[in-house]
C-alpha cells in the first residue's frame, strides 16, 4: 500500500446512496473535496483567508476511476499526496479505502490552481508560507 502525507476517515451516510443502495459516483467528489480542504486545513491554510486575500483555489481537473462501490454504513478512509507537475499545477493523488479490509474503492487524480482576483494564475507557494513546504517540484 503506498504511503500518503494525509489520510482522513469516513462513513457514508444512507441520503449518499442511489436507489441501488451505492454511494453515487458523483458523492466522491465531496469525499475528495472535504479530504483536500481537511489536509490544507492540517498545514495551515485557511480558505477563507486565502480567498481575503485575493487568492482562489480552483479545480481545473478531476479524474475518478471507481475500482469497487461503497455503500450504506460503510467506513473508508482517504489517502492524500501532492504532485507538482508545473509551476502554475498541483495534482492531489487521492486513494479511497473501505474500513477494516482495507480495500481500493477509487482512485482519482484533481488537478488544481491558484488564481488572482483578475482570474489570472499564480505560482502555487502564494496560497501560503505553510502550504509551500508541501508543494516542492518534483525531481525528474
Amino acid at each position: 500500500m503506498p504511503s500518503y502525507r494525509f489520510r482522513l476517515e469516513f462513513a457514508v451516510r444512507d441520503y449518499e446512496c442511489d436507489l441501488e443502495g451505492v454511494v453515487n459516483n458523483a458523492v466522491y467528489l465531496n469525499y475528495l473535496e472535504h479530504c483536500r480542504h481537511e489536509f490544507l486545513r492540517s498545514v495551515g491554510v485557511d480558505f477563507a483567508a486565502v480567498v481575503a486575500a485575493g487568492t482562489h483555489m480552483v479545480v481545473t481537473r478531476a479524474e475518478v476511476d471507481y475500482r469497487r462501490s461503497l455503500t450504506s454504513g460503510d467506513r473508508f478512509w482517504i489517502g492524500l499526496d501532492i504532485e507538482r507537475p508545473t509551476r502554475l499545477k498541483l495534482v492531489f493523488v487521492q486513494d479511497v479505502y473501505r474500513l477494516p479490509d482495507d480495500e481500493l474503492i477509487a482512485q482519482a487524480r484533481i488537478t488544481g490552481a491558484a488564481l488572482s482576483a483578475s482570474g489570472r494564475p499564480v505560482p502555487i507557494e502564494s496560497v501560503s508560507e505553510q502550504f509551500a513546504a508541501y508543494i516542492a517540484p518534483q525531481a525528474h
